[in-house]
């Protein structure tokens, strides 16, 4: 059973930078990582995604160069830094992980595990 735990989620003003990390267990079906986000009243967006195997990013469009995504395989770890980020970034910042090959990165059908989230504020 496949585990994403999250941390580094919090408060910081506009302009700011935060780096969220997603820990996760029993990865061996594991084909992609990836990061997304849902504000209150909004749909849950794709942030971005990479490729285990060759470190292939893929970022929404929103992103825009702010955002970065790494991962440590040796440590099953997951990373989304932020940068510049803006008021509007504020939402519940979920890791997931998905076991299927050719994905449709953008679609939340294609990841099967979620990390409970964590909260992301940005202040102006």
């Amino acid at each position: 059973q496949v585990q994403l735990v999250e941390s580094g989620g919090g408060w910081v003003q506009a302009g700011g930078s935060l780096r969220l990390s997603c820990t996760a267990s029993d990865t061996w079906s594991i084909y992609y990582m990836g990061w997304f986000r849902q504000a209150p009243g909004k749909e849950r967006e794709y942030v971005g995604s990479i490729k285990r195997n060759n470190h292939n990013t893929d970022y929404g469009d929103f992103v825009k160069g702010r955002f970065t995504i790494s991962i440590d395989n040796a440590k099953d770890t997951v990373y989304l830094q932020m940068n510049s980020l803006k008021p509007e970034d504020s939402a519940v910042y979920y890791c997931a992980a998905s076991p299927v090959y050719s994905i449709s990165r953008d679609s939340t059908t294609d990841w099967y595990h979620w990390g409970q989230g964590t909260q992301v504020t940005v202040s102006s």
